[in-house]
C-alpha cells in the first residue's frame, strides 16, 4: 500500500508540472497573437477551393488576361487553397446563359458585361452616359467610388455577389462607309450589344440597332446585313473586324466594363478572411486589366492603321444635344443612375 500511495504521489506531481508547462505554452501563444509576432500572413481559415469562371471574350482578349491574373492572385493569397479553371469564349454559353449558372451555383465566378446586366438593373445603364469619362484612369477611379458599389449591390438579390468592376475599352464606331457626322448615321443599321441604353442611344442618332452575338458579326458585317457596328479596339483586333469595316471613328463616346461576380452563397459561405483574399484578389485584376488595357490603345490603332483600317476623329460637341437628351432621360429611371451622372459628367 505505501509503495502505491509513493507512486500515486510521483504520478500526481508529475502532472502538475505537465499542466503548468502546457499553461504558459498557451499564454505565450496567445501573446504572440495578439502582438502578431507569429503570423505568417492572411491566407484564410484553411478551406480549399476549386473555382470555375466564365466569359464571353477570346482567349486572347484582355478579359482572359484579367481571369488569368485574377487566378494568380487567388492562388498567391490564399497559399494555394484557391485554384481556378477558366472557360473563355462563350464556352459556357452566353452572358445570359453564365449568369443563370452564377445564381444556380453552377458557375462560381463569371465576368459578365455591363450591358448584359442593364436588362437585370437599370444601375447599371449610368455606366453607359455617354462621353462621361476621359481615360480608363478616370474610370477606374469612379469604380471605387460609394454610387459605382452601390450599383453592384442591386444584384444581390438574384443570388449574385457583384463584387468589382474592369475596363476593356472605349466604345468606337466602325462603318463600311465613311461617317462624320451624326446625322450620316441616320438610316443606318448597327450592331449594337444588347442592352437597353446603348439601343436607346443609337435609336436617338437615327441608327437602327440589331442584337447580333459577337462570333457572328464578322459575318453580318461581310453581307451586308449591317452597315457597321460599335466595337472596341481589342475585339475589332482580335476579331479582324478591320477587314469588313474599313472606317473606325474614334468617338470614344463610351467606357465598356466588364462586371466581376461570384455566386452569392457561395461568398456568403467564405469566412471573412477568405471573402478579403476574393475582393483584394479582383481588385488587383482589376487594376492590371485596365492599366494594361490602356496601354495598348496606340498599339491597336495602329495595328488596325496597318491593316488597311482608316481611322478618325469626329467632333465630340456634334453629340451634345444627344448626350444631354439620354442624361435626361436616364436619371429619371433610377435615383443611382442620377447620383452617378452628376457626380462624374
Amino acid at each position: 500500500m505505501k509503495l502505491t500511495r509513493s507512486f500515486l504521489l510521483v504520478f500526481l506531481l508529475l502532472g502538475s508540472i505537465l499542466l503548468v508547462a502546457c499553461g504558459g505554452n498557451s499564454e505565450e501563444s496567445s501573446a504572440d497573437s495578439e502582438d502578431g509576432s507569429t503570423d505568417s500572413g492572411d491566407v484564410g481559415d484553411g478551406e480549399t477551393y476549386e473555382f470555375k469562371l466564365g466569359h464571353i471574350a477570346p482567349p486572347d482578349h484582355i478579359w482572359n488576361e484579367a481571369a488569368e491574373n485574377l487566378a494568380e492572385e487567388l492562388e498567391e493569397r490564399s497559399d494555394g487553397r484557391m485554384t481556378m479553371e477558366l472557360y473563355p469564349g462563350g464556352q459556357l454559353g452566353s452572358d445570359a446563359d453564365m449568369v443563370q449558372q452564377l445564381e444556380s451555383g453552377s458557375l462560381d465566378f463569371g465576368f459578365i458585361t455591363n450591358a448584359f446586366l442593364t436588362s437585370k438593373s437599370d444601375a447599371f445603364s449610368a455606366w453607359f452616359a455617354p462621353y462621361l469619362f476621359d481615360s480608363y484612369e478616370d474610370a477606374l477611379a469612379a469604380s471605387d467610388t460609394d454610387v459605382a458599389k452601390e450599383i453592384l449591390t442591386t444584384l444581390d438579390e438574384d443570388g449574385l455577389k457583384a463584387l468589382d468592376y474592369f475596363f476593356s475599352g472605349h466604345r468606337t464606331m466602325m462603318f463600311s462607309e465613311k461617317v462624320e457626322t451624326p446625322e450620316d448615321i441616320q438610316g443606318l443599321t448597327l450592331r449594337v450589344t444588347p442592352s437597353p441604353a446603348l439601343e436607346d442611344w443609337y435609336r436617338a442618332l437615327g441608327a437602327s440597332p440589331e442584337s447580333i452575338s459577337l462570333p457572328d458579326v464578322y459575318q453580318a458585317a461581310q453581307t451586308g446585313v449591317i452597315d457597321g457596328m460599335e466595337m472596341d479596339l481589342d475585339a475589332a483586333v482580335t476579331s479582324n473586324f478591320n477587314e469588313v469595316t474599313g472606317y473606325g471613328a474614334m468617338t470614344n463616346h463610351m467606357v465598356w466594363p466588364s462586371v466581376m461576380i461570384i455566386n452569392k452563397d457561395l461568398f456568403d459561405g467564405m469566412s471573412e478572411e477568405d471573402q478579403q483574399i476574393v475582393e483584394d484578389s479582383m481588385a488587383a485584376a482589376s487594376e492590371f486589366a485596365t492599366l494594361k488595357r490602356a496601354d495598348q490603345e496606340e498599339e491597336f490603332m495602329d495595328t488596325l492603321t496597318e491593316r488597311g483600317m482608316e481611322l478618325y476623329e469626329m467632333d465630340t460637341s456634334l453629340f451634345d444635344e444627344y448626350t444631354e437628351d439620354f442624361d435626361e432621360k436616364y436619371k429619371a429611371i433610377d435615383p443611382l443612375i442620377e447620383e452617378f451622372i452628376e457626380e462624374f459628367r
